[in-house]
């Protein structure tokens, strides 16, 4: 079995994606009036879409390295986003003991969760960019 190795940036990047989603899920809370159950409401809503992520963002090519500095693999971290929301619902529902999966929810979360990572994602495209070339 091959031992996977992940570099100084991929662990950077996984933090960002993981804040990135954790942001997201306190103002999916925020918008409930839910802040002051946090303790209770944030991971059943944070670990099934950080688990999604990963699922579908790492086979996408989210991670892959040498597509970091190239504008038009942004569509990567975007579909995978896009594509994960289903997937954390039914996560969620399972966590949660639920037959239920709100669309609204999937939605929500497909609309907004894409267009944050897309923020962050061309974030991090600007300073690979402004990193490479100031390394040549």
């Amino acid at each position: 079995m091959k031992k996977i190795q992940l570099s100084r940036r991929l662990w950077l990047l996984l933090l960002g994606d993981s804040i990135v989603l954790a942001l997201i899920t306190l103002a999916g809370l925020g918008t409930h009036d839910s802040l002051s159950l946090v303790a209770t409401r944030f991971l059943p809503n944070f670990v099934p879409a950080l688990a999604a992520w990963l699922l579908l963002a790492w086979p996408l090519g989210a991670y892959d390295e040498e597509q970091l500095g190239d504008w038009r693999q942004l569509w990567r971290p975007f579909w995978a986003m896009l594509l994960s929301a289903p997937l954390s619902a039914f996560l969620r529902a399972l966590w949660l003991g639920s037959d239920t999966i709100f669309v609204v929810f999937v939605l929500v979360l497909s609309g907004l969760g894409s267009a944050v990572i897309l923020l962050w994602r061309i974030i991090v495209w600007l300073y690979v960019k402004r990193r490479g070339a100031s390394d040549g």
